[in-house]
């Protein structure tokens, strides 16, 4: 038996990085499917060998966290690339996915990319704001790449950002030998073609480890659930000061009087937008119900 990570999943098959040394290719055992589990990137697994470099994903360690789509696990940081450049980033898909890793317990690094372009100021000082650590690069020019190194070294860091943010361009930027086909961005569109086809853990030279998965369309609905409901103000950190302020118990935060979050809303304490997110967001959950949830 080996113990190993997970570090592709490609048509059925898991490509575990032995601890000993090497890849093994894999099949996952049937009772993980009887089970309703099925082994992600990143998982750390045991595996019986069958013969060579084939062998049996076997069991599962118990995980840090778990995302279903993109479907990774024991992520240290979600890294959410953006631009106000051509593709320009709705804040709103910044602030869906920050809230879904906020949930599982997984802090985000905010990449505002072509800042040769357009530096975003804006964006940053609302997301620094939030208590988002936010680094402004360029993947063109190489400018801020190496303040981005250090916030990735010794870490696993799942990249994500809309098509055409340029993602892949910022990891062959960190490692120039590092080949990643990074598409064209579409003039006509404003948007990049999907060049990412499927999710896989890379250990680049400054000692980061990343996976690079598809774009922000993957999370659509894939979290819906009962505990993101219940927990949706505290995944804006600006909001957490304000919570027990409210004159009412259970304050939705989005039109009550004497709610502390809309107070500091109208006091420019927390910008406006993240608060349009969240009531956005509260709207989306709104109707989901306990019976609704799977097993």
């Amino acid at each position: 038996m080996s113990r190993g990570q997970i570090v592709k999943a490609l048509s059925g098959f898991y490509y575990v990085a032995a601890e000993e040394g090497g890849i093994i290719r894999c099949r996952a055992r049937g009772k993980f499917r009887k089970d309703g589990m099925s082994p992600l990137v990143g998982d750390w697994v045991e595996v019986r060998e069958i013969q060579g470099d084939e062998g049996m994903v076997w069991a599962i360690e118990p995980r840090q966290n778990a995302f279903a789509r993109p479907a990774v696990a024991n992520i240290d940081q979600l890294v959410v690339v953006a631009s106000q450049a051509i593709p320009q980033t709705d804040p709103f898909l910044i602030d869906r996915v920050s809230s879904i890793a906020a949930l599982k317990g997984c802090p985000t690094l905010l990449v505002l990319n072509k800042c040769d372009l357009d530096r975003a100021d804006e964006l940053r000082e609302i997301y620094e704001g939030a208590g988002i650590t936010t680094v402004t690069v360029s993947a063109e020019t190489g400018e801020g790449i190496s303040d981005l190194i250090p916030l990735l070294q010794g870490k696993l860091s799942a990249f994500t950002g809309n098509s055409g943010v340029g993602k892949s361009s910022i990891l062959n930027a960190i490692e120039p030998s590092f080949s990643i086909s990074t598409g064209e961005v579409s003039e006509k569109l404003g948007r990049g073609r999907h060049t990412t086809r499927h999710v896989e853990l890379f250990t680049l030279e400054c000692g980061a480890r990343v996976v690079d998965t598809p774009g922000f369309s993957s999370f659509d609905g894939a979290e819906l659930n009962l505990e993101w409901k219940e927990h949706l103000p505290e995944t804006f950190p600006e909001f957490r000061p304000y919570l027990d302020q409210c004159r009412f118990v259970g304050c939705s935060h989005t039109k009550e009087k004497g709610c502390a979050v809309l107070r500091a809303v109208k006091d420019g304490r927390i910008p406006k937008s993240r608060h349009t997110s969240y009531v956005r967001l509260f709207q989306e959950l709104k109707d989901v119900k306990a019976w609704e949830q799977k097993g």
